[in-house]
């Protein structure tokens, strides 16, 4: 396995077990099987484990699972605050006692803000007194180090990293991905401030691995050099000195060590010129259906609207290189759930953005499209609700 250092200089395996995506069995986690993964993983070096309070049953079965093998004190354990579901200073501590109760521990390692969406949502979170509850907590020991993650703009992504003073975040990041969500500017700029940058989704939640068009996968037979996609994926990133742990969903033994063979085979600047030229050609037959050539690049932004332009063509693409569902959840995640909306709807056709974009795209016109085909009767539900929770 190999290793790269988080902030304060811990060796942190760069895989990590990411915990929600557990075998279930009629409802439930199938705890041996989950034993087995996580056992064959910690044997070949892992030492990161990624769960959430919202995901099913998996803080407690990683729990006893760490209890059993008797592990907990060599591992690290990454958990995250739900503070969309915090509306008092007294529910984080009742959540926080809640999740130490599952994992079986006195101390979390990593937590992390849960999914923060914008800078209104942090500082709702202070108002409520999260930095005098985080301090305490760290002061005493039960929380290590703090930390947040994040779907959304690299704008947003960027203020964020400058509202407090982290030890860690956590992004949506992949080839696919690398000029859309944080991106490849999001990652340096956590990592120009000293942060460690932990990755979730490596394979978009498996779409670059059982999705692929044929075209995508002719390339990758092709290629003089032969790997898998996964193991191409996982190597992309780790090239990257910039991503210190790449977060895994495994839920087979023989992902795991396909996996960490992987991890222990690669070095920083191994890929180049040509295996970076190949993998965008492989962006391109996945992106052969899209419907809108953004780049991502940015020079769009700020719209005066808050529309986010970028992100919102990307999940207008990903409607049509990897599904409805996909698309809807991407777009969701990034606009609806923030205070103050970053919707294709914001729009007012003023044309600042068609000004500055160098792909010459028709936006306001594009817009109007991924409206129609994003913001149906199920997302302004979601909106709705989200405004009546009034969480964010």
């Amino acid at each position: 396995m190999n290793y790269r250092k988080d902030k304060y200089g811990n060796d942190i395996s760069i895989l990590g077990y990411g915990c929600m995506r557990f075998t279930q069995t009629a409802g439930k986690i199938d705890l041996d099987k989950a034993e087995k993964e996580i056992m064959t993983a910690y044997h070949a070096g892992v030492n990161y484990y990624d769960t959430a309070y919202v995901y099913p049953g998996s803080e407690a079965a990683l729990g006893e699972i760490l209890e059993r093998n008797q592990i907990r004190d060599k591992v690290y354990i990454a958990s995250k605050l739900p503070h969309y579901l915090i509306k008092t200073a007294d529910s984080m501590e009742r959540h926080f006692a809640e999740q130490l109760h599952r994992l079986r521990t006195d101390h979390i390692d990593y937590y992390l803000m849960h999914m923060l969406t914008d800078v209104a949502t942090w500082e709702r979170l202070k108002n409520l007194g999260i930095i005098e509850w985080l301090k305490e907590k760290q002061e005493s020991g039960a929380i290590r180090q703090v930390g947040f993650s994040y779907h959304g703009n690299a704008d947003m992504f960027c203020q964020l990293i400058d509202a407090y003073d982290w030890d860690f975040c956590q992004i949506q990041y992949n080839y696919m991905d690398e000029h859309s969500q944080a991106g490849r500017r999001g990652l340096k700029y956590a990592n120009e401030k000293g942060l460690p940058v932990i990755i979730m989704e490596p394979l978009r939640g498996g779409k670059l691995v059982s999705r692929l068009p044929e075209e995508a996968k002719k390339i990758f037979e092709e290629y003089p050099t032969k790997h898998t996609p996964v193991q191409w994926a996982l190597r992309w990133l780790w090239n990257q000195p910039e991503v210190t742990c790449v977060l895994s969903g495994m839920n087979s033994v023989e992902m795991v060590v396909d996996n960490t063979n992987t991890a222990a085979s690669v070095a920083v600047g191994e890929l180049g010129a040509a295996e970076e030229e190949m993998l965008k050609n492989v962006v391109k037959a996945i992106n052969s259906k899209m419907k809108v050539g953004c780049t991502g690049c940015g020079y769009c932004m700020p719209c005066p609207r808050g529309v986010d332009i970028p992100g919102t063509f990307a999940a207008y693409n990903r409607r049509y290189s990897e599904g409805k569902r996909a698309a809807l959840t991407e777009y969701f995640m990034c606009t609806a759930m923030r205070k103050n909306s970053s919707a294709a709807s914001n729009c007012i056709e003023c044309g600042k953005c068609e000004k500055h974009c160098p792909q010459h795209i028709e936006i306001r016109k594009e817009l109007k499209n991924a409206k129609k085909e994003l913001e149906g009767p199920l997302y302004n539900i979601g909106r709705k609700i989200v405004t009546l929770l009034k969480v964010y």
